[in-house]
């Protein structure tokens, strides 16, 4: 196996033209270290990427057998059925997962990163929210193992594993719009997030294919409770049907709408994505975008592992194809 190259308190010690003995205690915050050298080893140390080691015997050894996870929203049941894919793929070959959470905090995010390096875990699979990606620049900056999940970088080459996005807005409103639906509103997620570009790009595909302009299109954050609110808010607008970002939102729409007094399908109809398990199991059944969601997390693991072992130096793209399930609520 590949041994990744932290930086140490060695290489500091030499760019900086001290000892190693300076260099330990200046970043240690020991006297006897003027203030110009203390500031000139933090300074060498930022530059080079220093992070301070908290598993020395791992490193010694030079793998963990372990990786972490970072997920953005530990609400949704689609990652619950992705991570079982990736710790099912890592205990065959022998490792184990850590996973954190951001709950779409990307502080948290930032966070998550450099305690796992701090971790000396092998590499790591993270699924960012793309609110800045000073953290995958990092990741970049120290060649350390990672994989991005479910989204998409445009300005950079990664290994990268997600679905097909675009398409998936496109069957989603073209399903609608042959449902005879005009009206359509798109229930989105924050377009920083490359996921919500390309569904809404397929849902202004698929309007223009039938001589359509987009109707209307909201942003809100995830979460039931967020989709809840905004339909409630949105009582006087003149719809009759709903694409959503995911299956969360469409199942607090259709929560909504029956305190609004609407039937779902007949008043208005509502496309959900992901095709999360509650999907066939709330009233009506929910049409959605089907995403193999287990599979993700299987090729997630399974293109860490390439560049842990150092099969692949090349970076590798794989994007999933999607399907429409249509049931009750279209």
């Amino acid at each position: 196996m590949r041994k990744k190259k932290f930086v140490t308190i060695r290489d500091i010690a030499e760019k900086a033209g001290v000892s190693i003995n300076t260099v330990s205690r200046a970043l240690n915050n020991k006297p006897d270290v003027s203030q110009e050298t203390r500031e000139k080893v933090l300074r060498v140390a930022r530059e080079l990427g220093y992070i301070k080691n908290t598993g020395a015997i791992a490193f010694r050894s030079g793998a963990t057998k372990t990786i972490g996870v970072i997920f953005e929203d530990s609400s949704n049941p689609f990652y619950a059925e992705v991570f079982k894919g990736i710790e099912a793929t890592a205990r065959k070959y022998g490792y184990q997962v850590v996973l954190m959470n951001t709950e779409r905090d990307y502080i948290r995010e930032k966070q998550a990163v450099e305690t796992l390096i701090k971790k000396r875990v092998d590499g790591i699979i993270i699924s960012p929210t793309q609110f800045e990606s000073e953290d995958i620049d990092q990741l970049l900056k120290l060649n350390f193992p990672f994989v991005i999940l479910g989204v998409h970088f445009e300005n950079v080459v990664l290994d990268e594993v997600y679905s097909d996005d675009f398409k998936g807005g496109y069957l989603a409103t073209k399903h609608l719009l042959e449902k005879g639906r005009k009206r359509i509103l798109m229930l989105n997620g924050y377009m920083y997030k490359s996921v919500a570009q390309m569904r809404h790009s397929g849902y202004v595909k698929a309007l223009r294919e039938f001589g359509m302009e987009p109707y209307y299109m909201v942003e809100i954050e995830e979460g039931y409770e967020s989709a809840f609110n905004k339909i409630m808010e949105l009582r006087n607008l003149d719809y009759d049907a709903i694409f959503c970002f995911n299956d969360v939102f469409a199942i607090a729409a259709l929560k909504a709408l029956r305190v609004l007094g609407k039937k779902v399908p007949e008043d208005v109809a509502i496309v959900g994505y992901d095709d999360i398990p509650y999907a066939e199991f709330v009233h009506p059944t929910l049409t959605t975008v089907r995403i193999d969601k287990y599979l993700e997390g299987v090729i997630a693991f399974e293109m860490l592992y390439e560049r842990l072992l150092g099969i692949r130096e090349e970076p590798k793209q794989v994007v999933l194809d999607v399907e429409l399930v249509v049931r009750e609520s279209t």
